[in-house]
């Protein structure tokens, strides 16, 4: 049986989601492979993440020549910049494209991948970490607010150059977890970007915080995953829980 194609559409230097998301499809008891179209981006700044945006209909067309089978456009903060409901104009944007060029699948961004996975777990507070700098750190927060989900703390690293927040150490996650306040939240945002490693430091943060992990990278394989009709193993080892009150 040929394998499901994943069409991934990621910023010139991610060099991360490539790597977690086979690790995390690797679990499920399909074959998938992943093909990826990059848009160009160098340094997480707001300009730099709306000129990629404009870049996502040629990468429809180079993934559509693929003849993927889902696509993602696996980007958090570029949606995020462009202000309240950009995440569904994009996926709109992205499925019309790729319906013009024959493509049936589902679309999926990492943005609203997130808001979904949140939203299965009830989680309507959480905490987050960010590699990126504060400004950007708080277009998160503004974006994840005005979709009702409050953001009780943050933690935002300043780094602005994206192979730098590639090359973070997802050892140190814990610790960035540890100067975070849970007292009000429902779920920890361990990473808010999918060019963060996190994948590894997962399972700890959840057995030291007892509260669900997630991750933008996870997020996105996770909604990938149910949008293609198949229920994954997650890689939060915690069940949904009852929202704080």
């Amino acid at each position: 049986m040929a394998p499901t194609r994943i069409g991934l559409i990621v910023p010139s230097s991610n060099v991360t989601m490539e790597a977690e998301l086979p690790q995390i499809f690797g679990r499920e008891s399909g074959t998938y492979s992943f093909h990826a179209s990059r848009v160009r981006l160098r340094t997480v700044r707001r300009d730099e993440l709306q000129a990629m945006n404009a870049q996502m209909d040629r990468a429809v067309e180079e993934l559509a020549d693929a003849g993927v089978d889902a696509l993602a456009y696996a980007c958090l903060i570029a949606l995020a910049v462009e202000g309240p409901g950009a995440h569904e104009r994009a996926e709109r944007r992205l499925q019309e494209r790729a319906r013009a060029r024959g493509l049936s699948g589902p679309v999926v961004s990492s943005l609203g991948a997130l808001l979904a996975e949140l939203d299965r777990l009830s989680a309507r507070r959480v905490a987050l970490v960010a590699p990126y700098l504060p400004e950007l750190t708080g277009a998160v927060i503004f974006y994840l607010n005005s979709c009702g989900v409050e953001v009780v703390d943050a933690v935002s690293l300043s780094v602005a150059d994206n192979l730098e927040v590639a090359a973070l150490d997802p050892a140190r996650l814990p610790d960035h977890a540890r100067r975070l306040n849970l007292a009000r939240a429902d779920a920890v945002v361990l990473s808010a970007c999918v060019q963060m490693p996190s994948l590894t430091a997962i399972s700890e943060v959840e057995r030291a915080t007892g509260l669900p992990v997630v991750t933008a990278a996870s997020a996105t394989a996770l909604q990938l995953l149910r949008a293609l009709g198949h229920e994954p193993h997650a890689p939060s080892t915690l069940p949904p829980r009852n929202p704080t009150p």
